[in-house]
């Protein structure tokens, strides 16, 4: 089978299962895993082999900016201490557990410590994909979510500084710390001036090919630059994704706007099945290279109970001081119950596997040449985690929340029905007072009898938290028309921003009235 064909037969395979672990409330992850294992065992599928050097350069930066479009930064600030807790404090202390169980099989402190950092930070989609099937809080889904995005930056840092002491042979404890410093400064330096010049740009571009284009390029480059000078390729392409999404929305026009939100929905998608799905043939791999040995399992054993003991032993007191000491009630995980469900949703995944996958194939001459030392056990050992977790926690996850019962708190739905009339109102007072003497008054009027048709249509479906409006407009003078919209559409677009900056409403309710507003500004431009 040709190495192309198969790629077709995987994003294929990645399409059917998708809708049938929805159908099945299986967490995609585990299906997709599995689906890894089955392909190889079919005759003449070629082996699939990843050059290590590609892994985190071509897979982290779309899953690691696509996750900065979901943040919010309101949610960030009301839950900012459980997840830093969880996202710095519990993944170091995952990772010194992992590295000391290690070691205390055999490994050395060198490969003990890159396999700490592989496996230390749990991976959200799976949690998260289970917290919103079943509606849990969204302060309970910002936590899961937040601690996925920001430990993935502490790991990996762990995991570069790791990585290149093994490889150089040596490395002293003032070293270390340079390396670590160097990798934040650097990485969140070159975010910052991407992210700037990110935004400089697609203000000069009016169309939303050009635009989408750049976004998709940018983290690339940031992630690649920031590793070139010496730097955190993570922080740099998490600092340019939060940049652009609390800072960049206006430089966007309607249509870059709704094409880059598809485009990276995709991405991110495709690239997470993708390296599940790679998952399955790794391990397809070393059963069939027979060095599952039993001192390895042992030591995957050990790792995974160490792993999720260790959260269950963090999490709970860590979230009964973070409430005490929060400003706001609502601090998470603020009830025994809420802790249990954290504690539990520890699946690891992309991070973990393609850390795991980019492990070096050789050492410096200065380390004595040869080949990385523990390669094939550290290897074997990340992805037992990934696959442990997932089965195990990912499928007993929902069955836990539902026997659990942790409630429901809040509607995005009605938060967004709220805003999309308060943004529709205060379009129409834009009309009603426009100022621009080249508008026709039977333009204004007709724009005006569009917005009241909107606001009126809002309100007599607020109940059924639906709101949609007609959308047409007189046949008199177009350019007038057109400029009056697009300023009406402006004052909806930049009421909306600024109430998600402010922090009065969530990233969801936000993301869901820009989307139908730049909709019907891009109908009505056409």
């Amino acid at each position: 089978m040709p190495e192309l064909l198969l790629f077709a037969v995987l994003v294929a395979g990645i399409v059917v299962l998708s809708p049938v672990a929805e159908r099945l409330r299986i967490p995609q992850p585990v299906l997709l895993t599995v689906f890894g294992l089955v392909v190889p065992l079919f005759p003449h599928v070629p082996e699939l082999r990843v050059d290590p050097d590609l892994i985190l350069p071509v897979v982290l930066p779309p899953l690691l900016f696509a996750a900065t479009q979901r943040a919010s930064a309101r949610e960030f600030r009301d839950n900012a201490k459980p997840i830093l807790v969880l996202a710095v404090g519990l993944t170091v202390v995952s990772a010194v557990v992992a590295a000391v169980v290690a070691h205390a099989f055999g490994m050395p402190w060198g490969p003990a410590a890159v396999l700490g950092a592989i496996v230390s930070p749990p991976d959200p989609v799976a949690a998260t994909a289970v917290a919103r099937r079943l509606r849990l809080p969204g302060r309970l889904v910002a936590v899961l979510e937040g601690e996925g995005m920001f430990n993935d930056a502490t790991a990996l840092v762990m995991y570069k500084v790791a990585v290149g002491a093994v490889v150089a042979g040596h490395a002293t404890t003032g070293a270390i710390g340079v390396s670590f410093v160097l990798g934040v400064v650097v990485g969140v330096g070159v975010g910052l001036v991407a992210g700037w010049l990110t935004r400089l740009a697609l203000a000069r571009l009016d169309d939303a090919a050009p635009q989408t284009t750049v976004t998709i390029a940018v983290p690339f480059a940031a992630y690649v630059g920031a590793d070139h000078l010496g730097g955190s390729g993570v922080l740099a392409v998490l600092v340019l994704g939060l940049y652009l999404r609390t800072r960049g929305h206006r430089s966007y026009t309607s249509g870059g706007w709704l094409l880059g939100r598809a485009v990276w929905n995709y991405l991110d998608w495709i690239v997470t099945g993708l390296v599940f799905v790679l998952i399955g043939f790794e391990l397809t791999a070393v059963l069939e290279d027979d060095v599952l040995d039993r001192s390895t399992v042992a030591v995957a054993a050990a790792v995974v109970a160490a792993l999720v003991v260790v959260r269950f032993v963090w999490v709970f007191p860590a979230s009964y001081l973070a409430s005490r000491g929060a400003r706001l009630p609502q601090a998470v995980p603020g009830s025994p119950r809420e802790a249990l469900v954290v504690s539990w949703a520890g699946m690891r995944g992309v991070v973990t596997v393609a850390s795991a996958l980019a492990l070096p194939l050789t050492v410096d001459a200065d380390a004595g040449g040869g080949a990385f030392p523990w390669r094939t056990e550290v290897l074997v050992v990340g992805l037992a985690t990934v696959l442990v977790t997932l089965v195990v926690q990912g499928l007993t996850l929902a069955p836990l929340v539902t026997r659990l019962g942790v409630g429901t708190e809040g509607d995005i739905a009605a938060e967004a029905a709220d805003l999309r009339r308060a943004a529709t109102a205060q379009a129409l007072d834009v009309v009603r007072t426009d100022v621009d003497r080249r508008t026709p008054p039977r333009v204004r009027d007709a724009v005006v009898l569009q917005y009241e048709g909107y606001l009126a249509a809002q309100d007599a479906l607020l109940e059924a938290r639906r709101g949609r409006a007609d959308d047409d407009h007189d046949d008199g003078d177009e350019d007038a028309l057109e400029g009056l919209l697009e300023r009406a559409s402006e004052a909806e677009r930049d009421f909306v921003v600024d109430a998600r900056a402010r922090g009065e409403v969530s990233a969801e309710a936000a993301d869901e009235v820009l989307d139908d507003v730049e909709s019907r500004a891009r109908r009505e431009q056409h």
